[in-house]
Formats: structure tokens, sequence, C-alpha cells
């Protein structure tokens, strides 16, 4: 296991994060943590709202300041109370102090913001984030599920007001679903932040003989039986499972992606953590992408086709290297 830097901080991250969500059994989530833990793994994620978890991880939970202990704010506490769900501040700081309880800690490494709330003003919540981390209850943040423009908006408020910046974005990220490369991906790069790529299997689809957990297999299409196949028989080819190649293909797109992999058995985050040794060579990246159609679609495409033209950049257009 090797560790990266959490965005622009100074925190050490593994380079592979272990979601929780599908932990339901102490003695097993025991077994799986630790096993995580042994390889070197640090990250635990976990929600407010994922049933149970935070109890759950609160109780197993081990050599706590060993791990970097990350949970999420913003879903329904309470789905009666108008204000028990949000971005909001009331929200943001009962969800924490819940989360503390549940969690059995008095400091969270990370927090996250679960998803964009439309109806709270992102300066109330850059503000109130920092009053967590100034108050010593929250050490670094990050932000899930949002559009660039808000993530950017919310880094540049921070940044004049001198408040804490978003060091993470968690994105579902899979061969699957690239939606992220066509804005989100690029705006963490520009803000070097950190990306947990969550559901980096397609909820299993792409994770071979497992059987998907969210997933009616009589549901799947073309496109995913076409991905299915490419990803075994780059597996074959390179002497990895499916579920490795799946997971290595995630990495292979940017230095900013941590895959965050859930598993429900020691098996399974050991076999996840295996595509730390997979580096797929160019080719099989080339056929894995040929597999399945993406289109990166307006503005990246169209800027890629203009840049080296001369028509827009000038006739030295080619002849200039970047960063």
């Amino acid at each position: 296991m090797r560790y990266r830097l959490f965005g622009r901080t100074g925190l050490r991250v593994s380079e592979v994060f272990l979601g929780t969500m599908v932990l339901d059994d102490a003695a097993v989530a025991r077994k799986i943590i630790d096993a995580y833990a042994d390889a070197g793994g640090n990250v635990l994620d976990t929600a407010s709202a994922y049933g149970n978890g935070e109890e759950l991880l609160g109780s197993v939970l081990e050599r706590r300041d060993r791990f970097v202990l990350a949970t999420k704010y913003t879903l329904s506490r309470d789905a009666s109370d108008p204000n028990a769900a949000g971005n909001h501040r009331k929200n943001l700081v009962l969800s924490v102090e819940q989360s503390l309880r549940r969690l059995r800690t008095d400091y969270l490494d990370v927090l996250w913001v679960h998803i964009w709330d439309r109806h709270t003003p992102l300066e109330e919540t850059v503000r109130a984030l920092d009053d967590l981390v100034q108050a010593g209850k929250v050490l670094y943040l990050g932000i899930s599920d949002a559009p660039a423009w808000v993530v950017a908006r919310a880094n540049t408020l921070a940044e004049w007001r001198d408040r804490t910046p978003f060091a993470g974005l968690q994105v579902p990220y899979s061969l699957l679903r690239r939606d992220v490369e066509r804005e989100l991906l690029p705006m963490a790069e520009a803000f070097g932040m950190s990306v947990a790529a969550w559901a980096p299997l397609a909820s299993g689809v792409l994770a071979g003989g497992r059987r998907p957990r969210r997933v009616d297999p009589s549901a799947l299409t073309p496109r995913d039986h076409a991905a299915v196949q490419a990803v075994q028989g780059v597996a074959e080819d390179l002497g990895a499972t499916p579920a490795q190649v799946a997971i290595a293909w995630t990495r292979s797109r940017s230095a900013a992606v941590h895959p965050l992999v859930g598993a429900s058995s020691v098996a399974q985050v050991t076999e996840n953590l295996g595509a730390l040794d997979l580096v797929l060579p160019d080719e099989a990246v080339r056929r894995l992408e040929a597999a399945v159609e993406f289109e990166l679609g307006f503005p990246g495409d169209f800027i890629a086709e203009c840049e080296p033209s001369p028509f827009v950049f000038g006739d030295h257009a080619t002849a200039v290297r970047g960063r």
C-alpha cells in the first residue's frame, strides 16, 4: 500500500478507501477492517444515513487514531422534520453531534457534504463547516455528488474568505459510468482535490462472478454486457480477476483517483486490494474503453479539437507543452 496526500493538505491517505455501507455484522466487519488495515489501508468511509452503519463501525473500530475516519451529512435524520436534512447550519451541527456519538469519537478526520442542497446558500455551508474545523470537531472537508460549478464556487469562496476548502470530491466512477470526466474530474485536478471513486465495480456488474448487490441481472443492457466481456477478457490475459481490472482502470485515468471499495467478506477486500499491484498496459486500457461507448461531449471534445488548430492558437499551437 502506498499513500497520497489528501487534496492540498498534509494528511496521508491510502491509495484505496474502504467503504463500510454494506457492513451489517460486527464480527465480519471487524475482520474486514483488520484485513484492510493489515494491508496498509487507513481510510474508512461511512455516512449518517447508512442505517446503523456508524454505530456498527463505532462498536468495532480499534486503533481509532490510526485511521482516517470519514462520514457524511445532509440526508434526512427525520423525514417528518423539514430541518433534519440539507446543508444548512442546524442540520450540520446536529448531524455531526449524532455521528460523533455513534462513532464513539470526539473528532472526525473527514466530513463530506453528502449531496448538493440547492436551497442552502453556499456561503452558509462554507462558513458553518469552517466553524466545525476551528472547533476541532472536524479536521478536513470533502463534498460528494455535486455539480462542478458548485464545488468550484465553494472552494473559491473558501480561498477568498480564508475558510477551509474542500480537499476531497466523492463521485461515482467506473468503466460504465464516466460522466465525471466531462467536468468534475478536471475541476478536481485543477483544485488539487483527491477523488474518492464510489461504485468502481458498477454495483458489482463488473466484478465477474460476484452477484450485483443492487442490480437486477435481467436489467443489464447490451452496453453492460459488452463491458463485462471486455473486463473478463483483459482479466484472463493479465492473470487477474475482473474486479481487479475494473478497479485498476479507474486508477489508470487520473492520479487523483482513489477507488472507494466495499466488501462483504475478507476474501473480497483482499481481492479488491490486489488491484494495487495491477498496472494495465495501454493496449488493455484502449480495449476496455473501446468496448463501452462514451462521448466526452461539449465543451471538452470541442476544445480538444480546437487546441492543435493554428486558426485558434496560431502556428505554434502544437509546439507549446502543457504543465
